[in-house]
């Protein structure tokens, strides 16, 4: 249940630690099957890659022990692609954001299995941790790729890409930085792209809907509804 002064609202303003605060949450906490290899994978390498949240800003070079673009995810489900990126971008630093224990079990088990030193993880809701754990023009990207579309019209205001959001996720890019997002939910690409192109700090980088960037992975969920001729909107948009 969701208290009525809950700050954690995607559409709050949260660039302050006083900032409005509203009761809408973009997410909700459901229970999830912990398998043993990622309970194991929490136990071991928990300590080492899943940063506790504070709020203050991160200090990157030090977490990650060099100096690095860093990229923020934020909702990385199961972490498959957040992995397979890292992986393939070692010159990068990426910062997880998920709330679900199951997850992060997951991605730190991929951690473990392709010896990644170049991510770490976040368990708390991203609207705190951008306002609070992000500094302003810190950012070189931020993924959110196939966040929740909450499909009932009662429910789009939970929706995560809200304008208030979407300028604080502008306000900690870096100039030239970048904003990648991806769903597989038409009137929820209308939205992001009506809402992107509305943020006076952003700029498209395409006619509309962007070809999905390489470095983003095809899903297995994403590639079966392909063939079943599904769609999928990608929007790429940088910072002025």
């Amino acid at each position: 249940m969701t208290h009525p002064d809950d700050p954690t609202a995607p559409d709050a303003d949260v660039s302050t630690p006083t900032a409005p605060k509203r009761a809408i949450r973009s997410f909700v906490l459901r229970a999830g099957r912990m398998g043993t290899g990622q309970q194991r994978a929490l136990e071991t390498l928990g300590p080492r890659f899943v940063l506790p949240f504070e709020a203050k800003p991160l200090d990157a070079p030090a977490v990650y022990g060099r100096q690095a673009p860093l990229v923020l995810e934020i909702g990385f489900g199961m972490g498959a692609a957040t992995a397979e990126i890292a992986a393939a971008l070692p010159g990068t630093d990426f910062l997880g954001v998920e709330v679900h224990t199951p997850g992060v079990g997951a991605l730190l088990k991929r951690i473990g299995e392709m010896s990644l030193t170049n991510l770490r993880v976040v368990q708390h809701d991203a609207v705190q941790v951008l306002g609070q754990m992000i500094a302003p023009a810190s950012l070189a990207g931020v993924h959110i790729f196939f966040p929740d579309p909450w499909h009932k019209k009662k429910h789009n205001k939970r929706r995560l890409i809200q304008p208030p959001f979407v300028a604080a996720l502008a306000s900690r890019l870096a100039p030239g930085g970048y904003l990648h997002c991806a769903t597989d939910w038409q009137p929820y690409a209308e939205q992001m792209l009506e809402v992107l192109g509305a943020e006076p700090a952003l700029v498209n980088t395409a006619e509309g809907y962007a070809p999905k960037p390489d470095y983003r992975p095809l899903t297995k969920f994403e590639a079966r509804g392909l063939k079943l001729g599904h769609g999928v909107w990608d929007l790429v948009f940088s910072k002025r």
